[in-house]
């Protein structure tokens, strides 16, 4: 089984840097063409693809030329480096494994952008 684990979320100023991360524990081989990536939801609004890696990467449009995915297969970790955020980047970050169909999920982790 599965389980994933974020880690680097916290608060951060307007127009600053978070990377994040995310190791997958398990025995289960994960290879490249398995999407790994990140969603967020902010408070009130529906969860929302932020960045996606697999034999290509995707980004949301508000991600790109923002924020980088990357993923070491070797150490079962997807990142995630997000610059210049801004207020409405605010919202709980959460990874994802789908390996062959069936969806992993990370409890989250928490980016506060505020001055």
């Amino acid at each position: 089984q599965v389980q994933l684990v974020e880690s680097g979320g916290g608060l951060v100023q307007p127009g600053g840097s978070l990377k994040l991360s995310c190791e997958a524990s398990g025995s289960e081989t994960i290879y490249t063409i398995n999407p790994m990536g990140w969603y967020r939801q902010a408070p009130g609004k529906q969860r929302e693809l932020v960045a996606t890696s697999s034999s290509y990467t995707e980004y949301a449009d508000f991600a790109r030329g923002r924020f980088t995915i990357s993923r070491d297969n070797a150490k079962r970790t997807v990142f995630l480096q997000m610059n210049s955020l801004q207020p409405e980047d605010t919202a709980n970050y959460y990874c994802y494994l789908d390996r062959w169909g069936t969806n992993y999920w990370g409890k989250g982790t928490l980016v506060t952008v505020s001055s």
